[in-house]
């Protein structure tokens, strides 16, 4: 087996394994609002997104339109910029920052933090190889304008929705007991959390696939970027696995520090949220489900009133997000540097 199969191994797993993170890091936004209003016990949630991960990925087998993992894998970096190690450094830095999110329980974004660390890696690689020369090709500039615009369209667009969803569902039932609406949106709340986790599947598990299909590109496995049936379906197992593992730190910070749900609430958030993603997803844009759902839970609490969301958490949240890009850069692009140094390769 030679070296260059081995390294291109290393990097799949590599990419699975943050894959797999993506999962449990992001499982609070999946369930954090079903559980909060304990229409199902947080076994039973994981295990319902999870299931709604993978089945995203039939409408990618049969008609193979994978939009956000090319965008991903060559629409944001040059792939003549692009070599082994730098998607190594770039998973690196991305799975880094992934985990001390988690373990602050910070719902920061494994989307951005991929990309972050991805350019990051690439930019360092042509810093050291060519003295900044060719610095100006190495991000892909409509590819970053488009996805940083969705950092803050995507997040007002669930706000809205839901806002919008709770306006039509306080005049619809108007009439109606607290009582006899929470009963039905128990039941309509299990459907709008599937299509969530749905979402969730469609576009995060293609930025896995976009990252693999860029290693098998770059290291000549493919002549063209297609994406391979066998990288949808590992990208969508390892991501609804993750969601299995649960992520219970930032479950708790979505789902009940933000503001107080009830079923009701919980169904017009993750509908809101399940259409602020599937519309980016079919556009082939990528965009955060973490920063979408917590758009989406905003909107909802301050129906009531402003002060039910708490808005200097809300506050941190968007710090964080605003940070995820520039402090991954930097972990990938240093992951880059150690990972050149220890094996001499570009």
């Amino acid at each position: 087996m030679d070296s260059t199969l081995i390294l291109v191994i290393v990097i799949v797993t590599t990419a699975l394994i943050f894959d797999f993170i993506n999962g449990f890091h992001d499982a609070a936004n999946s369930v954090a609002t079903i559980v909060a209003t304990r229409v199902l016990t947080p076994f039973q949630a994981v295990l319902w997104a999870a299931f709604w991960n993978f089945i995203a990925a039939i409408p990618l087998l049969f008609f193979h339109d994978a939009g956000v993992a090319k965008t991903v894998g060559s629409g944001m970096v040059n792939l003549d910029y692009v070599t082994e190690m730098v998607i190594l450094g770039g998973l690196i830095g991305a799975i880094a920052w992934n985990l001390f999110t988690w373990w602050y329980g910070i719902p920061s974004s494994s989307s951005h933090a991929l990309m972050g660390g991805y350019a990051g890696a690439a930019l360092a690689k042509v810093v050291i190889t060519s003295g900044g020369e060719h610095l100006g090709d190495v991000l892909v500039a409509e590819g970053w304008i488009i996805t940083i615009g969705f950092i803050v369209v995507a997040p007002l667009l669930g706000m809205l929705l839901a806002y919008a969803l709770m306006l039509a569902v306080y005049w619809l039932f108007q009439k109606s007991s607290p009582k006899k609406m929470d009963r039905w949106f128990r039941l309509l709340q299990l459907v709008s959390s599937g299509l969530f986790s749905y979402s969730h599947g469609a576009n995060d598990a293609q930025k896995t696939m976009g990252i693999i299909t860029g290693v098998l590109v770059t290291a000549g496995y493919l002549k063209v970027f297609h994406v391979e049936w066998w990288v949808v379906l590992s990208a969508h197992a390892a991501i609804a696995l993750g969601t299995m593992s649960g992520g219970w730190r930032i479950v708790h910070t979505m789902g009940g520090r933000l503001t107080r749900l009830k079923p009701r609430g919980g169904f017009c958030a993750e509908t809101a949220g399940a259409i602020a993603i599937l519309f980016p997803t079919y556009l082939k844009i990528p965009v955060s489900t973490t920063h979408v759902i917590t758009g989406a839970i905003a909107g909802v609490g301050s129906i009531q009133r402003a002060k039910a969301v708490r808005w200097q958490l809300a506050t941190n949240i968007l710090w964080a997000w605003i940070l995820t890009i520039p402090c991954s850069a930097l972990v990938g692009g240093i992951s880059y540097v150690l990972l050149k140094t220890v094996t001499g390769r570009q």
